[in-house]
């Protein structure tokens, strides 16, 4: 680990850090779950791609690694997140998600550069305004994440998302896995 925060043990994960700062991470905590597994127009498991989409792209291997193995629980195979993170516009997706990638990758390379075209690519491909605003919370939401995460000098387990079992699995299938996570952390959630 990168000593960035003397006060984190070494080996700091996710949850040392939601342990330093409880009271500022819960609010965080509780919308995260919402995103990732309230109601929305996006599946779990396309929900769960762009957490590991938008992670590789920010080079965050704790969050990459972490999301592969959520999207791997929700039948997303390893390889096919491997080919988008190689070439987006040849990875193994269902051809209507990649506007949406598109737009996320944008969204998360170059922000200000968004345009209506980039909205429309994604309508003409049947996603509704609800549907792209998910997506955009997802991307948001794992930016920020990653920052806590980098900016703290969290480092990846170093495991290798194949090896995920089952028991690993069903945790990650979980509707309330981030609450629980975080409680079992220190957070204070509702």
């Amino acid at each position: 680990m990168k000593r960035l925060f003397p006060s984190l043990p070494e080996n700091a994960t996710l949850g040392s850090v939601y342990q330093a700062f409880p009271d500022k991470l819960s609010p965080l905590c509780a919308y995260e779950s919402l995103v990732m597994r309230g109601e929305s127009d996006l599946s779990v498991a396309e929900r769960e791609l762009i957490a590991a989409y938008v992670s590789g792209l920010n080079a965050c291997a704790y969050c990459h690694g972490a999301h592969i193995v959520f999207a791997k629980a929700y039948g997303i195979e390893v390889e096919t997140i491997e080919a988008l993170m190689e070439d987006r516009d040849t990875a193994p997706v269902e051809d209507h998600l990649k506007p949406l990638l598109a737009y996320i990758e944008k969204l998360t390379v170059s922000p200000s550069r968004m345009t209506e075209a980039d909205a429309r690519a994604v309508y003409a491909a049947g996603w509704s305004e609800s549907a792209l605003f998910d997506a955009i919370q997802v991307c948001g939401v794992f930016n920020l994440v990653n920052r806590f995460i980098e900016g703290t000098g969290v480092q990846s387990p170093g495991t290798d998302p194949r090896e995920a079992d089952e028991a690993t699995l069903n945790r990650c299938r979980s509707d309330s896995f981030y609450t629980d996570f975080g409680r079992e952390n220190g957070l204070d959630i509702p």
